[in-house]
């Protein structure tokens, strides 16, 4: 399915949560591999200011970037959206993602990210549009019975926000066996890090990191005086904890495979 106005190049993609951390990456990933993007977030853990290094390091693919401040709850706006700029596919990223701070507001996390996902389909199918990407996450497996994990894993969400992410698969799941025009690829990730080798765009939460990378990165620029490292008895040579991390430009490489997919 290709948009007349796409007919020049490559599909266009919707891309919610485009000036986030992963979604920043990923729209640039995405141009560069010839799709147009249609980049929409409400900027509540981002800044707009994103969009302006992306299209420079994109150069001359940044004409193929279009970029509204929305919420995606706001199906009347996000309709509106589309109707302006027609997409073939989506890759939904648009969702509140710290562990800790979804169970202190868990109400809010389940409004947030199911009733968002939940908005963007009831619009894409207003639009006819059936592909999705859906940006998941390995919460969905809980406390882990075994390392290193696959797809084989029992799922156990064990905090609001994985259950957030699980709740959105299984939404996804039975949709897929309606048949068309759904087809889904959902990614389940963790723990992403790095940022473009220019320097140019990376992680830079807006408020109190929920990760370390950011810990890091602000104690060597000085923002922070120290950093804290939590944990001594690990079985590990140091006794402090150990964890596999995802370089967030395959992560974007991989966003566009499921797209191409």
């Amino acid at each position: 399915m290709v948009n007349n106005a796409c007919m020049n190049h490559k599909q266009t993609i919707l891309v919610t949560g485009a000036a986030g951390y992963i979604g920043s990456h990923a729209t640039l990933a995405l141009l560069e591999a010839g799709y147009s993007v249609v980049g929409v977030d409400n900027h509540c853990n981002s800044s707009a200011d994103v969009y302006e290094r992306v299209k420079a390091l994109a150069g001359a693919h940044a004409v193929r970037l279009q970029h509204v401040q929305l919420d995606v709850r706001d199906e009347a706006a996000l309709s509106g959206c589309l109707k302006m700029h027609p997409v073939d596919a989506c890759i939904h990223f648009a969702a509140l993602k710290a562990v800790g701070e979804s169970t202190e507001i868990p109400l809010d996390y389940l409004h947030n990210n199911m009733g968002g996902l939940l908005s963007v389909l009831k619009v894409l199918q207003a639009h006819k549009v059936g592909a999705v990407v859906f940006s998941s996450s390995a919460t969905v497996y809980g406390e882990p019975e075994f390392v290193p994990l696959t797809e084989a894993a029992r799922l156990q969400a064990v905090s609001p926000y994985g259950l957030t992410k699980l709740m959105g698969e299984q939404v996804l799941s039975e949709l897929v066996k309606l048949g068309e025009p759904w087809r889904i690829a959902t990614l389940r990730y963790f723990n992403p890090v790095g940022a473009h080798q220019s320097g140019q765009i990376g992680e830079h939460p807006s408020g109190i990191p929920n990760n370390l990378m950011p810990y890091v990165t602000q104690t060597a620029t000085g923002k922070r005086a120290q950093l804290t490292v939590h944990g001594a008895d690990y079985d590990t040579p140091d006794g402090t904890c150990v964890r596999d991390y995802i370089h967030v430009l395959d992560l974007a490489a991989g966003h566009v495979a499921a797209v191409k997919k």
